[in-house]
């Protein structure tokens, strides 16, 4: 990320980023401990280790997982965009129109999403819904919570490129994209 890069957006990418390295990764990293429990717990000691083990990978560590994941695979271009079919003849004007329409209606598709998961968050945070997890019941918001997070991560990248295609259309000239996120490379 260079340092003409605005300081908001750094902010963001650096959230993003500690979501999926550290949200993410130790998601994957607990999902595997307690399979791995959960087995040699049944096979070598004929008992349950981990009571409610599936719930648990199930309801919390996978969603969690994928919420933290979402909106760096979105900036990553691990989504298919209607952009990649564009034949390489156009011109940068022409690409960044329909770029631009194919991002506006992706984000409406997204903004009438987040509406639908807000009320399901919400209605889970009033009537403090809970989860099943072996015997125990957990509250199901701090796992709901990180749904609109990560679509609204989704939707704040999607406002940042139609603005550069936009600028793109203004102008003419194809706007650089610098969405390089990570610790710098003197620090590795």
């Amino acid at each position: 990320m260079s340092k003409s890069t605005p300081a908001f957006w750094r902010v963001i990418w650096g959230a993003e980023y500690g979501l999926v390295a550290v949200g993410s990764g130790l998601s994957l990293l607990a999902i595997m401990l307690v399979t791995v429990l959960s087995v040699a717990g049944r096979y070598l000691f004929h008992t349950d280790l981990i009571p409610g083990a599936y719930n648990l990978i199930e309801r919390v560590l996978f969603p969690l997982m994928v919420f933290w994941a979402l909106p760096v695979a979105h900036r990553d271009g691990m989504f298919p965009k209607l952009e990649l079919v564009m034949g390489a003849h156009l011109r940068p004007r022409s690409r960044a129109m329909i770029a631009v329409f194919v991002g506006l209606v992706e984000l409406m598709v997204y903004g009438v999403l987040m509406y639908f998961i807000w009320i399901f968050v919400e209605r889970a945070i009033l009537s403090n819904r809970t989860l099943m997890i072996g015997v125990e019941t957990w509250l199901m918001w701090p796992v709901a919570i990180m749904m609109p997070i990560a679509f609204g991560l989704m939707m704040l990248e999607m406002f940042r490129l139609i603005w550069r295609d936009v600028q793109t259309i203004r102008t003419g000239r194809v706007a650089k994209d610098d969405t390089d996120f990570g610790p710098p490379a003197e620090t590795l």
